[in-house]
């Protein structure tokens, strides 16, 4: 069979995606040499797992589903397929072990193994998979514990491996010999006071290990901020006349020395960390990854930023430049992230009300879009999500992180700029960034889209609680799946409906859904997402009538009367 053989001898060549346009074989773009997904499922193939594939470096699907493979799935698979996000191997006849190795594929969402011929072990290896979300070993001949997931939130399906013991099946338990009952308890007495014994020598030393280990490993992740601890005389650039000089010495001290304890937030941009002031006030401390640019690039980038002012930004206070680090001064916002204010539940937290949701959302479309319109030079986000909206002590959204992509060192592949957050966070990138890798308005259009629906249901971006079991795509996919069936109302987050404001948040969902519309040209600009969405929060006047964003010339007034008309 042409299909099998082309399995084997695959090597993701310019001719797959130009000439041939195999049925299964989903390519980045038809004139580019690099595959996207393999979907070969229920094609009849057989033999071993495919070697070839080690050639598609750029692949972050594959699916080999309901077809007659045999044998063992490579040791090496985390090397051959690095970067799939989903793997489907279910219904074949693979045997052997599931290979450990398998872990350091570190950007797998789903593992799906079902009805294979796999013994041994469900390799411990894989708990450390954060980005997981689903594991499907049913109906294999697996055996052991069941590892404790790092991501609670992982899906399991261990059913029909009678072996498996552990959360969430039965407990494990070990067989024994039937053996007299007075020689079983005297063994059992002597056997429990030298294991205690042994207990409190090996805890000792646990004990004491786990303390080195520890200050190694604190020692370690603030390694960087003690190589120029001596570093003493280095000045703090402050753009702000009312804030006293500081130098880097007194940044150290009020992170003590950047310790672990005080990072409040980490992005692809850098750690940010909070530094307590002796007066008692805060400042939030970013160090910036590594950047390639001179020390004059980044002075001439840090006086325009520092000269970017407007409400709805954090306002960045000074930078500090000490050998090979960046640091960034910021206000600190004491409210923290709008993710954390919306998704992170504890018993002292209730669900945000609607009418601070809606504030929320105005002020951070008007920063936006000062940014996009009025803003000199203009700025592209590229890495807006939930957690870049900061919350001052009043709930008053603040934009971070605006204007540092080109601080950023270039990312080498193309996959990994599509994948790990060149152009934003997985679940707020635009689709038009896989095939064009180009910035542009409307793809913040799109991220700030995903945000507003975060606020109308209170949903995550990649993950979708109120969703069928069966349905495993993201919040904007199951957006679209309602609009499409009529059902969008369902999406509103329960907590929000009958109080009043249900027609509020329904023309709010709607300018959600048209931000995040598949076509960019069919998107609103910011400043109309903008107009929009204060337009549904008149009657609360969380705007001032003297607003200083100006309405750009190039706003389309008939796209806004078209929305309004709409909804």
């Amino acid at each position: 069979m042409f299909c099998g053989e082309l399995v084997k001898e695959i090597h993701c060549g310019p001719y797959i995606c130009v000439f041939m346009r195999l049925n299964g074989v989903e390519c980045w773009h038809p004139d580019e040499n690099r595959v996207l997904n393999l979907r070969l499922s229920n094609m009849g193939l057989e033999g071993r797992f495919p070697s070839g594939l080690q050639n598609c470096t750029s692949l972050t699907g594959l699916d080999l589903s309901n077809n007659n493979f045999s044998g063992p799935i490579p040791a090496d698979i985390g090397v051959q397929v690095k970067f799939v996000t989903t793997l489907d191997l279910s219904y074949n006849h693979f045997s052997g072990e599931i290979p450990p190795n398998l872990s350091d594929c570190s950007y797998l969402n789903v593992i799906n193994l079902q009805d294979n011929q796999l013994t041994g072990l469900i390799p411990w290896q894989l708990s450390l998979l954060n980005r997981l979300t689903t594991l499907n070993v049913a109906d294999n001949l697996l055996s052991g514990p069941v590892p404790q997931f790092s991501n609670t939130t992982t899906s399991l399906n261990l059913a029909n491996n009678r072996g498996l013991c552990g959360k969430p099946l039965s407990a494990c338990t070990a067989t024994k010999k039937k053996e007299n009952t007075g020689v079983i308890i005297g063994a059992a007495i002597g056997g429990l006071l030298f294991a205690t014994i042994i207990a409190v020598v090996i805890l000792y030393f646990c004990c004491r290990n786990v303390a080195i280990k520890k200050k190694e490993k604190d020692v370690e992740e603030n390694k960087w901020a003690k190589s120029i601890k001596g570093t003493k005389s280095i000045k703090v650039s402050m753009f702000e006349k009312s804030v006293s000089k500081m130098k880097f010495s007194d940044l150290m001290k009020a992170t003590n020395n950047f310790h672990k304890e005080n990072i409040i937030g980490t992005g692809r941009t850098g750690t940010m960390y909070k530094a307590t002031l002796p007066d008692g006030s805060s400042l939030s401390i970013k160090r910036l990854q590594d950047t390639q640019h001179s020390e004059k690039e980044f002075i001439s980038e840090m006086a325009t930023l520092g000269s970017v002012k407007h409400q709805n930004l954090v306002p960045l206070m000074g930078y500090c430049i000490a050998k090979n680090e960046r640091l960034l001064v910021y206000k600190h916002m004491s409210n923290g992230t709008l993710h954390d204010q919306l998704h992170v539940r504890d018993s002292e937290r209730k669900p945000m009300e609607w009418p601070l949701r809606l504030r929320i959302s105005i002020g951070a479309a008007r920063g936006l879009a000062w940014l996009h319109h009025s803003c000199n030079p203009r700025v592209l986000h590229r890495n807006i999500s939930s957690k870049c909206i900061l919350l001052d002590e009043d709930f008053e959204p603040k934009i971070s992180d605006f204007g540092l992509a080109r601080l950023m060192n270039p990312i080498d592949t193309h996959l990994s700029t599509f994948v790990n957050g060149e152009f934003g966070d997985l679940g707020y990138v635009a689709p038009e960034y896989s095939r064009t890798l180009v910035a542009t308005p409307k793809g913040d259009v799109y991220s700030f889209g995903t945000v507003l629906l975060e606020l109308v249901t209170g949903e995550r971006p990649t993950q979708v609680s109120n969703a069928p079991e069966n349905f495993k795509g993201n919040l904007v996919e199951w957006i679209t799946y309602l609009s499409n069936n009529s059902l969008l109302q369902d999406a509103i987050d329960k907590s929000l409906i009958g109080k009043g404001y249900d027609s509020e948040l329904l023309q709010f969902l709607k300018v959600a859904c048209a931000c995040v519309l598949s076509a960019p040209k069919e998107r609103p600009s910011l400043f109309e997402v903008y107009q929009l969405l204060r337009a549904i929060g008149e009657r609360y006047h969380f705007t001032a009538e003297d607003d200083a964003l100006m309405q750009p010339e190039s706003t389309d007034a008939g796209y806004l009367d078209e929305l309004i008309v709409a909804q």
